[in-house]
């Protein structure tokens, strides 16, 4: 593999893994992880203090002094670091701070593109630590791969990261571990959540494609995404909705009331939540069973979507507005425990993965719309979410009102793609 960069090869995936740093280990990633915040939050420090500044329209030597001290401030990590002595201590990776100014930018960019995402805010500090570093090859590593550069694989169970040293992680896939000759490392993103485990997410690119010999079957699948199951398809098969949030909700909201009544002791006794172990044991807790229920529901939607890209070759999909559906109190809990948003994008970027066609429709008169002779239905004949079957007043065809909605759903991404 020649020596191009990231951006310049064909093919990209992403692996995550766990890993088991020592005790030392953590405290260095605690600090890098402050380390990225602080400089992040300093430069919103400072373009709120700029914006704030050249609002003043007289020519005053002292404010136009400050501008050009924070502006060349902002230039690059270095003056920050030059400013706050604390950023040069030995164990902080330096790429970790030039990547937070750079996720500062993309937030600005981000901004301007879509302009709901709001402009870039103070990270708050919480339980969870994140930092990023980026693995870089030097002139005698002619073939980047797995094995060489500042991060790379001793072997399937041990990586080797700048400051950090030599961190166990889980087994990496066999198939990656196949490629390990002809797959650079981009990115690396170290984190822990707030159950306390760590993780580290790798950004891979090959001249080859991650994805062996992919078969076409030349078969179309409509998907209708709704409450009662999680989907039904266009072929009439039912997906069941695990529901694995609402499973241990009534658990679930018994530990949260007494991690409530101890936060208050705690508060009563002018204790720091921080050294309240009793507070600390509990919301561990809460935060396991929270974790738990994400990793299961991602296992199930990786699993489903992974199987639907491999058995059709042309996938559409209701194009569903999540955060607009969660203002509804009556289906906001329901909808964000099947995981809808998470679900498309699986499918549409595994599409890309696999060579397949995955197309996003509009779903509006999918469901009121007979999916044999297009009658829609108006005025009081419309269906309610009450209404699972009905019959079209004018080819009197009986429908399921899933699979009705999955047929239409289906026309309407072939007329899309035509």
């Amino acid at each position: 593999m020649t020596k191009l960069s990231m951006k310049k090869l064909p093919y990209h995936y992403g692996v995550k893994a766990r890993c088991y740093p020592s005790s030392h280990q953590k405290a260095i990633i605690k600090r890098n992880s402050d380390a990225s915040r602080f400089v992040y939050n300093e430069l919103v420090a400072i373009s709120r203090e700029l914006y704030e500044l050249k609002q003043v329209k007289l020519p005053i030597d002292t404010v136009q002094q400050r501008i050009h001290q924070l502006e060349q401030r902002k230039k690059t990590t270095k003056n920050i670091s030059d400013e706050h002595l604390f950023l040069c201590h030995k164990d902080i990776d330096s790429l970790s701070l030039a990547n937070a100014k750079q996720n500062y930018a993309k937030a600005w960019k981000a901004f301007r593109k879509v302009h709901r995402s709001g402009i870039p805010v103070f990270h708050k500090k919480n339980y969870t630590w994140k930092y990023q570093t980026n693995a870089q090859y030097g002139s005698k590593a002619t073939i980047p791969s797995l094995l060489n550069g500042t991060v790379k694989f001793l072997d399937r169970n041990h990586a080797k990261l700048p400051k950090l040293g030599v961190i166990r992680t889980s087994a990496v896939r066999s198939k990656i571990w196949e490629m390990r000759e002809v797959v650079r490392i981009g990115t690396v993103t170290i984190t822990k959540d707030s159950a306390d485990c760590f993780y580290l997410s790798f950004q891979l690119g090959s001249t080859q494609p991650f994805i062996g010999q992919v078969t076409f079957a030349n078969k179309k699948l409509g998907v209708d995404l709704n409450t009662e199951n999680f989907l039904t398809d266009s072929n009439g098969a039912v997906v069941a909705n695990p529901r694995y949030y609402r499973k241990i909700l009534k658990q679930l909201n018994r530990q949260k009331r007494k991690l409530s009544r101890r936060q208050l002791r705690a508060k009563k006794e002018h204790r720091s939540l921080c050294d309240a172990k009793n507070y600390q044991k509990q919301r561990l807790l809460v935060a396991k069973m929270q974790v738990k229920v994400a990793h299961q529901r991602l296992n199930f939607l990786h699993n489903l979507t992974t199987e639907l890209v491999k058995n059709h070759d042309f996938l559409v999909a209701e194009e569903l507005r999540s955060s607009n559906m969660l203002k509804n109190h009556a289906l906001a809990l329901s909808i964000s425990d099947a995981g809808w948003r998470l679900f498309l994008q699986q499918l549409q970027s595994k599409a890309e993965l696999y060579g397949k066609i995955f197309v996003a429709v509009d779903p509006r008169n999918t469901t009121q719309t007979c999916s044999k002779c297009g009658y829609l239905l108006a005025g009081n004949n419309k269906l309610t979410l009450k209404d699972r079957t009905w019959q079209c007043p004018q080819c009197h065809t009986k429908h399921q009102r899933d699979h009705n909605a999955a047929n239409n759903i289906l026309a309407k991404g072939i007329d899309q793609l035509a």
